[in-house]
């Protein structure tokens, strides 16, 4: 454990009963990338994420879109800033809107009017294996959704960019046509590590991305891509990713409690905190929450 305040990039909640979540209703099924999610398909609220992070010295957290159907996507936003008058979290909101969607600007100005919310996600991850895949079809090759995205500098608003290696070079493009939107790629890139070559498919186009300047990463999510990761397994990754990027474009976040599904809070975090023992204080210092507090403009004295 550490007494460094901890920002924790990326966390979801969800309240079953208040809103629909398709991924966490049955029938549940072992297929894809996660497994089988019937474990989480409970109840996750601000009291239970203290719980699981009770060890650590938590200053604040972001909520990223937590899979709500599309058309909760509003009430989303509206649940989450009240939990967060009562209970002080989240701190800030990764909002959804499906960028694809004719009146996205509409529902990006209704997130943006809320004082939470600083960033859309919309998951574009697509692979040519159905196993993989989260979309039909790839959603970088989709004017519309591109359309979409130009929006989002509009209404000041950052883009939680959860993709596979193979697709970095097309978003790396689009970022680049749209240099006021801020970039904060989800769960390390999402390395295929069980795949041949994948190291080195995402080693590639992790520089490829780095390349953009307003983009950032979040190191998390190691559990989505194996599910009986260690920490000397996914060292090189995290290592070569504070290469790549710089620490000042990193951030630690624990994806609880999708992550819950492989490793308890301690272990995720833990792992960061071996991973950076022989760091200095300000590097780890940025790495568990600073760097987090200024990308998503939080306001936290830390």
């Amino acid at each position: 454990m550490t007494a460094i305040p901890f920002v924790d990039a990326h966390i979801h909640l969800w309240n079953l009963r208040r809103l629909s979540y398709p991924w966490l209703t049955a029938p549940f099924s072992a297929d894809g990338m996660s497994g089988s999610v019937e474990a989480i398909a409970v109840d996750y609220g601000v009291e239970d994420y203290r719980a699981d992070a009770r060890r650590w010295t938590l200053a604040g957290a972001v909520h990223v879109d937590a899979g709500a159907s599309p058309d909760h996507a509003l009430a989303e936003t509206e649940w989450l800033e009240g939990l967060a008058e009562t209970t002080g979290l989240p701190t800030a909101i990764v909002a959804f809107a499906a960028l694809n969607d004719p009146d996205v600007d509409r529902l990006l100005e209704q997130h943006a009017a809320h004082p939470r919310v600083r960033g859309i996600r919309h998951i574009a991850n697509w692979h040519a294996d159905g196993c993989y895949t989260y979309t039909p079809s790839d959603l970088l090759q989709d004017p519309a959704w591109a359309r979409g995205f130009a929006a989002l500098a509009r209404h000041g608003l950052s883009f939680d960019l959860q993709v596979y290696p193979g697709q970095f070079e097309a978003a790396a493009t689009l970022a680049e046509r749209h240099p006021d939107v801020p970039i904060m790629l989800n769960h390390c890139g999402m390395p295929l590590m069980r795949e041949a070559g994948g190291r080195e498919q995402w080693s590639k186009a992790m520089k490829r991305l780095a390349q953009v300047p307003r983009a950032n990463v979040k190191i998390s999510g190691f559990g989505l891509m194996d599910h009986d990761w260690t920490v000397e397994s996914i060292r090189p990754y995290v290592l070569e990713t504070f290469e790549i990027f710089g620490i000042e474009r990193c951030m630690f976040a624990s994806d609880f409690p999708t992550d819950k599904l492989y490793a308890d809070f301690d272990t995720v975090i833990g792992a960061y905190d071996a991973l950076t023992a022989d760091f200095s204080d300000d590097e780890r210092r940025d790495l568990f929450g600073r760097n987090a507090n200024r990308l998503y403009r939080l306001g936290l004295e830390l």
